[in-house]
């Protein structure tokens, strides 16, 4: 019979309707009877972390494990990074610098954000951003144009934000309507307020060694973010980043390359997937397709970032849908040593360091430390 603890597993050589058993051949020397392993087994057989396995010795030179359908295999065991939590904490920072500021040289800070189109979802980030300048102490500015605006009409605006001393930080509400030249309207924004951190020299600023970005995009800037306050080492690690987006997978990428981790990129064209991800100490999925990443591409103990954002049908919801991420979360909090949440992960860290780039901008427009 087996039996299983956190701390320590007791197995037998016999099997039971509720074991699986394996077999490993070694070229050791061991006495028949029963011997000790120390996480000997753990990785090849998904046991999180077990201290003693005790196992009989059939013969000197093969010998047969017994593995349970135990608690072990059932339990999360990762900790959860609680991106909510921070962001509360970043903006309580935010809050008293304002402040700081506004008392000391009369100024406070002013994001202005450009919303084309009549669509929910942008409708909704715009609000929330609105909201939290507000609770931070930012003044903001918004201009809501309709679908069928001209594209000059979005560069008239960008123009006179670009030229308002009450303005440190201009964002244009992503996607734009098809008919409008996108590049153009982000290569518009002056790189001194450009909050997002697209424009194409702060991206190539990014890129450089020895070169640094006015600002750096908000959600890859958020993971980096999380992945320092969790106290998660970066330095040296192999870091997967899914997905190569301008705004998230490609300057994640920079980002953990700027912090020493070997970075690999996973995209739509990568052959073998699983198995590049499977040798990641650190995820950050980007891919916007819901749990794409399974518990069979996971490293035990690998750190989990899922950006991913994504609503899947659920009738027992009152919306008749729920948000779940990029990485399979019922999965992967088994493996992994610690996961961020969907939704209450990256999400808040984006809004908060966009008050942080706002801020920064402010501060550096008039020379203020």
């Amino acid at each position: 019979m087996a039996s299983a603890s956190s701390s320590l597993i007791l197995f037998a050589a016999d099997s039971s309707s509720s074991a699986r058993i394996f077999s490993i051949n070694t070229s050791n020397k061991l006495p028949n009877g029963v011997v000790q392993f120390k996480r000997f087994i753990s990785p090849q057989f998904g046991i999180q972390n077990p201290k003693t396995i005790i196992t009989h010795v059939s013969s000197p030179s093969s010998y047969s494990v017994v593995v349970g359908a135990a608690s072990m295999t059932t339990e999360a065991s990762a900790k959860v990074i609680d991106g909510k939590s921070v962001a509360k904490d970043i903006q309580g920072e935010i809050t008293a610098e304002i402040l700081r500021m506004k008392n000391e040289i009369g100024v406070v800070p002013g994001l202005a954000v450009i919303l084309v189109g009549d669509r929910k979802d942008s409708a909704t980030y715009v609000r929330n951003k609105k909201k939290s300048c507000e609770s931070v102490g930012i003044k903001s500015y918004e201009v809501c144009l309709p679908q069928d605006c001209r594209e000059e009409e979005v560069l008239e605006h960008i123009s006179s934000f670009n030229d308002d001393p009450a303005v440190h930080g201009i964002l244009v509400q992503l996607p734009l309507p098809s008919h409008m030249n996108e590049q153009n309207i982000l290569n518009a924004v002056c790189i001194e307020k450009d909050v997002d951190g697209f424009h194409p020299l702060n991206i190539g600023r990014l890129a450089m060694r020895g070169r640094e970005p006015l600002f750096v995009p908000c959600t890859p800037k958020g993971c980096i973010e999380l992945l320092h306050r969790y106290n998660v080492d970066i330095k040296g690690k192999n870091a997967v980043v899914i997905g190569r987006s301008n705004i998230v997978g490609m300057p994640a990428a920079l980002l953990l390359q700027r912090e020493d981790a070997t970075v690999s990129i996973v995209h739509s064209k990568t052959k073998n997937p699983e198995m590049i991800t499977k040798q990641a100490d650190i995820i950050i999925a980007a891919a916007g397709q819901p749990n794409m990443v399974r518990g069979s591409w996971i490293k035990p103990g690998a750190v989990l970032i899922d950006v991913g954002i994504n609503p899947v049908e659920d009738s027992t919801r009152p919306r008749g849908y729920r948000l779940v991420g990029d990485i399979c979360y019922e999965e992967a909090c088994k493996i992994a040593s610690a996961i961020t949440p969907v939704p209450g992960g990256v999400g808040p860290m984006t809004i908060a360091m966009l008050l942080s780039n706002t801020l920064t901008s402010a501060k550096r427009i008039h020379n203020f430390s």
